[in-house]
């Protein structure tokens, strides 16, 4: 269970028998949710949440979602660096709260 980034709490991961969609969980005090980026011609055309079971609360729901908004190019990247070309994941914390990004998808 490669861990990409902890944020505001929100541990960020991938299972590692995972499949497409591209996607990447957020865990906070034993609830989760899923972020699925999906594309068209190679180009981010949408993020939708799926929370499974109870999910995350909604605070925790929110800034999950503004995470994997601002950084969805960077988790696309990580995808593809694991479970394509085989390379470890260096865990990243981020102390920061994200700016709420105006992005197309």
């Amino acid at each position: 269970m490669p861990k990409l980034y902890e944020y505001l709490g929100i541990v960020l991961f991938f299972y590692s028998n995972e499949h497409e969609p591209i996607h990447v969980h957020g865990k906070h005090c034993g609830r989760e949710t899923k972020a699925e980026i999906h594309f068209l011609n190679g180009r981010i055309q949408k993020i939708t949440l799926k929370d499974k079971g109870p999910g995350l609360e909604t605070k925790k729901r929110k800034e999950f979602e503004e995470f994997v908004r601002a950084y969805a190019e960077d988790i696309v990247n990580q995808w593809v660096d694991y479970f394509v070309k085989k390379k470890p994941i260096v865990p990243k914390i981020i102390t920061q709260k994200v700016r709420n990004v105006r992005a197309i998808y």
